[in-house]
């Protein structure tokens, strides 16, 4: 294993909950919704972008380029002010497995379907945004997980970030919540541990391991999943 890639919402942070709040929000003028299952089934793993689209498209409804950043960027206040007025907290060992990596001096990428400037307020409130060397997020492509296009260009980054290291894709560990990303990170060659925090088991089998909590994963653990 030469370096560890995290997903965002769902790994790091039960911030899901305040998305499908402000999804709600930004929906509720327009006369749509969906339930917390159908946001669970249907739209986790899909940036901002996608969700959209997807509700309207759902719906029959059209939706114009124009109306749909200004969805996006209304989603974006009022998440940020969610997360700033209700705090937010990692979920059990995160910040463990993030000191664990740093003092062993493997490169840590983050790899999410959400906007920069979400993923950014949170982690600076978490403290850990310090111990992660390459991100990529909605801002750096256009296609939601399950395509492998983030995972291949966080790949990309961290390579180019470490050059000493020869870091491929086969040598990454992804840590995962949800189906799409799996599929996601496996396109793009990596080797995955899934946590279900989002998702039941069952769900999740495809990975090449699977924890009920971070808590007690050590490094050992991820190695073991790069052979």
């Amino acid at each position: 294993m030469k370096a560890v890639i995290f997903d965002f919402d769902g790994v790091i942070v039960d911030s899901e909950p305040m998305h499908y709040r402000a999804y709600q929000e930004l929906l509720r003028p327009e006369g749509l919704s969906f339930t917390w299952d159908e946001y669970i089934d249907l739209f986790v793993g899909f940036d901002d972008r996608d969700a959209f689209r997807t509700i309207y498209a759902y719906n029959k409804r059209p939706l114009a380029d124009e109306k749909l950043q200004a969805l996006i960027a209304g989603k974006t206040v009022v998440f940020q002010e969610l997360a700033a007025r209700d705090g937010v907290a990692p979920y059990p060992g995160v910040v463990k497995l993030f000191q664990a990596l740093a003092a062993e001096k493997y490169p840590v990428g983050l790899c999410s379907g959400a906007l920069r400037s979400d993923v950014n307020q949170v982690l600076k409130m978490l403290d850990v945004l310090k111990h992660i060397d390459v991100m990529v997020t909605a801002d750096d492509v256009h296609v939601s997980k399950p395509d492998p296009a983030c995972y291949l260009l966080c790949v990309k980054k961290l390579a180019e970030r470490f050059p000493e290291r020869g870091l491929a894709a086969a040598d990454c560990v992804a840590i995962e919540d949800t189906p799409a990303g799996i599929e996601a990170a496996q396109g793009a060659g990596l080797k995955v541990l899934a946590v279900t925090n989002s998702h039941p088991a069952d769900k999740l089998r495809a990975a090449g391991r699977l924890a009920s909590s971070l808590e007690n994963i050590t490094l050992a653990d991820l190695q073991q999943l790069t052979g």
